[in-house]
């Protein structure tokens, strides 16, 4: 199957686009990008070139997915949710020699409006809320709110919010291993 690309978006000779994507109104992928298969990017979406997309990734209107960022498969990134690139951007002073790497582990989930700044790696099946801004490396099934984001509590994969410690289990049927500072699946 081959990707979807609407008639406004631009995509770069040399971006790589997995078979049965989407590519909806407005959005530009540069050349050096590598999206996989079955995402879908939404209206007004920029990829740079220094970017890789999973497959089954989800991207909201008006993202921007700057270079040194990483998204691993099933993550979803929503509306107007931010990425930096650059610590402590300056106008005049280049700083491109500076960037610094995101990743985004399978499965994650980054709220309407939050930042990720750059430097950070979300854990799988994190869940950032909306608004968040995340200045650190965030654990696996983290559910993170707040400026600054901090850990509220935990998420299933299914994106049910987990309760309690010990031995804990989800309405889907999957277990969790739960303490102060993790959640390990079972």
């Amino acid at each position: 199957m081959t990707p979807t690309v609407h008639p406004t978006a631009i995509v770069d000779d040399g971006a790589q686009i997995g078979s049965g994507s989407r590519i909806w109104h407005w959005a530009h992928v540069c050349a050096g990008a590598r999206i996989g298969t079955g995402c879908s990017l939404g209206q007004n979406v920029f990829v740079g070139n220094d970017v890789i997309i999973g497959n089954n990734v989800k991207i909201q209107n008006n993202v921007s997915v700057y270079d040194a960022v990483r998204l691993e498969d099933d993550v979803f990134c929503g509306p107007s949710m931010v990425f930096t690139n650059v610590y402590n951007p300056r106008s005049a002073i280049t700083r491109k020699d500076q960037y610094r790497p995101t990743l985004v582990r399978r499965g994650a989930t980054l709220g309407a409006n939050c930042t990720i700044v750059c430097g950070s790696t979300i854990g799988e099946h994190a869940f950032i809320g909306a608004g968040a801004v995340v200045k650190s490396d965030v654990p696996p099934y983290a559910m993170m709110v707040g400026v600054p984001a901090r850990r509220r509590g935990w998420m299933c994969t299914c994106g049910v919010q987990l309760r309690g410690k010990g031995a804990v289990a989800c309405a889907c049927g999957a277990r969790y291993m739960i303490d102060d500072t993790t959640c390990i699946p079972q």
